[in-house]
């Protein structure tokens, strides 16, 4: 019997085939942002004090807080006082933020001659400006002689505008990709929608001022637990006929119901049948109680997203008795900031909505009592941290920060 013979090597094909190649790639960029800050009353600013500044309220870009300085008086004694100073800062906790900057000054006059500084389109040789901690500056001490700013086109109705752009630099890595997929969004709330405008399958129906409205009860109960108490609880309503709705209006009650199907607002210009800034926050403030009542809170925080936008005189005293009664925190802070502005306090006064505030929450008067009292006491008001305002250019931990000029 002959044995065959066994042959170890390497095949032609291993040995030529080629090692495997991978590949990524690192980008970098800037995120951009910017804010306008508006200084009123300039002439009253002057004689604040060397060193001592007028900030912006925060505003945030790349994941960081900024906030702009200006120094009426100047940031240094060696300037002896003859120069504005401008500046960005850091306003919260970050290590080594890397960005870049620009400070305008605003020509108010209609012919663009604005003053600029900025790092933006232009070479940097070497590289974007690091901060290092919070507090941490890039300004200029002589950013503009008081003696020509007063005469200058930047000043109008004893106004200054300065304008503030901030780009965060941030790198990340990609690799390849192995598939490329397109799916699209979710339609969910246009089947449902659909649904509700087609009539179709509906079982209970509601009354509101005279007008009936059908939907369907597996629907309501899945997005509501008011609903879902009302239609399938221990204590249901047996008469499903015709639920009678009370204190609510035709209009809001339709609205709630697009909601609850659509999951998005209506288009408030077709459902009031107006095209006022006026009606739309009427709207709003009807809807975002209904949204409590029937316990709605994504379209709670929806109308109070919107009526933080729409703060107005003949409004606020009414949209903040509302964000008492249904626990609307920010809504409240803006609200008051608002109403306790001295250019709003005495208008908002004699509206009929803050004599219906005085009766429905008497106790948001003491706050408001009080944060008028905080605005009168701090008139300037900067960034801080803690206890403790940034009072001569030292960052929030008190050590001294170089600015470049």
């Amino acid at each position: 019997m002959r044995m065959g013979r066994v042959y170890r090597g390497t095949s032609k094909h291993s040995s030529s085939s080629p090692p495997s190649v991978t590949t990524s790639s690192s980008l970098t960029d800037t995120v951009n942002g910017s804010h306008q800050f508006k200084i009123t009353g300039y002439s009253l600013s002057k004689g604040l004090g060397i060193g001592k500044y007028i900030a912006s309220d925060t505003f945030m870009v790349g994941g960081y807080e900024w906030a702009i300085y200006f120094y009426p008086d100047g940031k240094s004694i060696e300037d002896n006082a003859a120069y504005v100073s401008l500046f960005i800062a850091l306003a919260n906790d970050g290590t080594d933020v890397r960005a870049l900057f620009e400070l305008t000054l605003l020509d108010q006059s209609g012919k663009d001659k604005h003053k600029v500084h900025s790092h933006f389109g232009r070479t940097l040789e070497g590289g974007p400006y690091t901060l290092k901690y919070r507090g941490s500056m890039w300004g200029y001490k002589r950013f503009f002689k008081r003696t020509a700013l007063d005469t200058s086109d930047y000043l109008k109705d004893d106004c200054l505008s300065v304008h503030c752009s901030v780009g965060v630099v941030k790198s990340h890595t990609e690799g390849p990709k192995v598939y490329s997929i397109t799916v699209p969004p979710s339609n969910i709330g246009q089947h449902f929608g659909q649904l509700l405008e087609s009539g179709k399958g509906t079982d209970v129906n509601f009354q509101v001022d005279e007008e009936i409205f059908a939907a369907h009860k597996l629907v309501l109960a899945a997005r509501s637990p008011v609903f879902r108490a009302q239609l399938f609880g221990p204590m249901k309503d047996r008469n499903t006929e015709c639920i009678k709705i009370e204190d609510m209006e035709a209009p809001v009650f339709k609205a709630l119901l697009h909601f609850i199907y659509w999951d998005a607002l209506p288009d408030m210009q077709e459902l009031t049948g107006l095209n006022s800034k006026w009606a739309f926050t009427l709207m709003a403030q009807h809807l975002l109680a209904a949204a409590d009542r029937y316990g709605l809170e994504r379209l709670r925080l929806l109308c109070e997203a919107k009526l933080c936008e729409d703060v107005a005189i003949n409004t606020v005293a009414t949209t903040l008795t509302l964000a008492e009664q249904h626990h609307c925190f920010q809504l409240k802070a803006v609200c008051l900031k608002f109403v306790a502005s001295p250019e709003n306090l005495k208008a908002v006064m004699q509206t009929d909505g803050f004599e219906y505030l005085k009766e429905s929450c008497p106790s948001v008067l003491t706050e408001l009592l009080e944060y008028v009292a905080k605005v009168s006491e701090h008139p300037v008001i900067g960034c801080r941290h803690g206890n403790e305002a940034i009072l001569d250019g030292s960052d929030f931990n008190g050590r001294r920060v170089k600015q470049r000029i």
